[in-house]
């Protein structure tokens, strides 16, 4: 499975990085190809871009707040959950994927 994820906290530093990290890794774990966009207090880094958008199965968004581009996703199943639900239970979020 292609996921593509955006992590984005208030603050956009610590949490944006943990969530985006713990998601990549639970993928991984799961075998699936994942892409994660930080959107922090550097501003967006790995942006996702139209090409990887066509590729891709499914989108995580781990936010607690509005991000950048949420639009781009409308033809895609989008899981929206929290930051720290992505930090602290990452497999879990990873395991909705194959749900519905």
């Amino acid at each position: 499975m292609k996921i593509l994820a955006v992590t984005a906290c208030p603050t956009g530093i610590a949490h944006t990085y943990m969530a985006a990290e713990k998601l990549t890794e639970a993928a991984l774990n799961h075998g699936h190809m994942i892409k994660v966009e930080t959107q922090g207090a550097m501003g967006i880094e790995n942006e996702i871009i139209p090409e990887d958008i066509e590729e891709a199965d499914v989108a995580i968004l781990a936010v607690d707040i509005a991000v950048d581009g949420e639009d781009r996703f409308s033809g895609l199943r989008v899981i929206k959950v929290s930051v720290s639900e992505a930090i602290r239970h990452p497999e879990v979020v990873i395991a909705q994927l194959g749900q519905e």
